[in-house]
């Protein structure tokens, strides 16, 4: 995944590159920089880095890994933040772009940051977390490389309050429960206006058996049905699956006017995965995959349900993942990091590949 976000100790990253949270002198310091220093060999790191000493906040320099998995550390400065309105945003913001051009000159293809300035030099979370997906992902925009966003714990994360206040807001009103004793099996209603097709874990429609689909009417809940009761309309819809996935795909991406490089780009894709999903007839991507190509695509939430349905799963309102993703596409927020950060802070799988 081009850019993905995770709990993990920066120092065991196996990356090409790791980032440095330094201060201008490149002396070894605390926090994220102490660890790291310790990790790669705190003698020899010095040695290199008084070298390349000073720097200026936003600026980068790259030294050798030494016992790091990681083969390099980019050493970048960010700034201390003061009232936000001294010039700490465009600071934070070369960090990024500054340590990613030269990851790239050095030929890493994965680079592994920390939340830069959130610690002792006090940037509010919230708004670091902002700086740093969108202008990573501005950078992803036009160039290719796997880039991680270390946090060691959840206390380094946070979010905007008032989005975090819409999202549960949005998730308490149609957030559907599974009751106890009621799906035994795990297996999820339908509605029949919708006839949407749904299971556990959201595996395709020709993983279920045909017992574990259930009908719901408004409130009533009917029995299991056989494959005579099968509405016609429903049949009708399992009948025209046989378009592959990808031809489906690619009539979306001309109907809205965008190029393979704008959607998988978008979509948080690595491109030999949207390659494979583009002329594979019988590849079949993963659920997070199909929904990330539809943020990208900008659909509309029934749009979105027939990609789905294409690939053979659908959106569920017992299931947290979905309810989150439909807040966004009811809304219009196509932004997939925002997405991904607001599914990290619920402990659910991030959307891309």
């Amino acid at each position: 995944m081009p850019l993905t976000i995770v709990r993990n100790d920066l120092t065991k990253m196996n990356v090409d590159a790791i980032v440095n949270a330094a201060n201008t002198s490149l002396k070894m310091g605390g926090g994220v920089c102490g660890a790291i220093f310790k990790a790669a060999g705190a003698e020899n790191l010095q040695q290199e880095c008084d070298k390349l000493a000073p720097i200026k906040t936003g600026d980068a320099v790259i030294t050798k890994g030494y016992a790091l998995s990681a083969k390099h550390i980019i050493h970048t400065a960010g700034p201390v933040y003061k009232d936000g309105t001294q010039n700490e945003e465009s600071l934070l913001r070369s960090c990024y772009k500054n340590s990613l051009d030269l990851a790239k000159k050095h030929g890493c293809e994965s680079i592994a940051f920390p939340l830069i300035s959130s610690g002792i030099y006090g940037y509010p979370k919230a708004e670091a977390l902002a700086v740093a997906t969108n202008e990573i992902g501005n950078w992803l925009s036009s160039n290719d490389m796997d880039v991680s966003l270390v946090l060691f714990d959840k206390t380094a994360f946070a979010l905007s309050k008032d989005l975090l206040g819409e999202v549960k807001s949005f998730i308490d009103e149609n957030y559907v429960e599974e009751r106890a004793g009621r799906y035994p099996d795990r297996s999820v209603e339908l509605e029949l206006s919708d006839l949407q097709i749904l299971e556990e874990a959201n595996r395709p429609l020709n993983n279920a058996s045909v017992s574990q689909v259930q009908v719901r009417q408004k409130e009533s809940l009917s029995t299991p049905f056989a494959p005579n009761m099968i509405p016609n309309s429903l049949n009708d819809k399992i009948n025209n699956l046989d378009e592959p996935f990808s031809i489906t795909l690619l009539k979306l991406i001309d109907d809205k006017g965008k190029t393979d490089v704008d959607v998988y780009k978008r979509a948080n894709i690595d491109r030999k995965l949207f390659s494979k999903i583009r002329t594979g007839k019988d590849y079949m991507p993963s659920k997070k995959t199909v929904l990330a190509l539809a943020i990208a695509l900008e659909l509309s939430l029934n749009e979105t349900r027939n990609l789905l349905e294409r690939a053979g799963f659908a959106l569920s309102r017992s299931v947290l993942f979905d309810i989150i993703i439909e807040y966004f596409i009811t809304r219009k927020k196509y932004d997939i990091y925002e997405i991904n950060n607001v599914l990290f802070e619920y402990d659910q799988q991030l959307l891309g590949g």
